[in-house]
């Protein structure tokens, strides 16, 4: 299915085209598509170059997929479990160099998984990052380390058959796409909107 966003000004396509689907086909990925996605993520940019993301990469059928979907919550694991791939995305909470906190550590894996969710696009894939899930039963199942944090988990995959969905679920999925305006959230003095925008 194709979502276009009708944005108001120009966008590259690879961004126009990618939405948060939740119908996935059962038909696996590619490990040179895996690779790409992941080589995306390598090259964003983060703090002092630190790269503090790391990712737990599971797919259906194997213990590490498994152990991710049990940490869904229910209304998730409804429709992620058709997806080929589920990834556990976590980062390092301190600064490898000095061992003090790194403010930005979510940040910088928000931009690593967001480059590889543009990639997976530009692979013909789909994707959809999920906050709805359980950390500490994440850490605990996948022995994350004391000094990272599971912050979230990404589906990918290829389409899937929407009518395959619950009810709910299909007609969000067939929505048109929203966003608020620009000038709602770009501002010269806080609260004042750019004339630039």
């Amino acid at each position: 299915m194709n979502k276009e966003s009708k944005a108001n000004h120009s966008i590259h396509p690879i961004i126009d085209g990618r939405w948060s689907p939740r119908a996935y086909s059962s038909n696996p990925i590619e490990k040179e598509k895996l690779q790409s996605i992941f080589e995306a993520g390598r090259w964003a940019p983060s703090a002092f170059n630190e790269q503090p993301w790391r990712f737990n990469l599971g797919q259906k059928g194997d213990e590490t997929y498994n152990k991710i979907l049990e940490t869904l919550v229910p209304w998730n694991q409804q429709w992620a479990g058709e997806a080929p791939v589920l990834v556990l995305n976590c980062a390092k909470k301190t600064h490898a160099r000095n061992g003090k906190p790194n403010v930005t550590f979510k940040y910088d894996l928000g931009q690593a998984v967001a480059l590889m969710c543009v990639e997976a696009v530009n692979q013909g894939l789909i994707s959809h990052q999920m906050s709805g899930f359980d950390p500490e039963k994440a850490a605990q199942l996948l022995e994350i380390p004391d000094d990272y944090q599971a912050v979230s988990v990404t589906a990918f995959g290829y389409y899937g058959d929407v009518k395959a969905l619950p009810q709910d679920m299909a007609e969000t999925e067939i929505k048109a796409r929203e966003r608020v305006a620009t000038e709602t959230f770009v501002f010269s003095i806080f609260g004042q909107a750019s004339d630039l925008i």
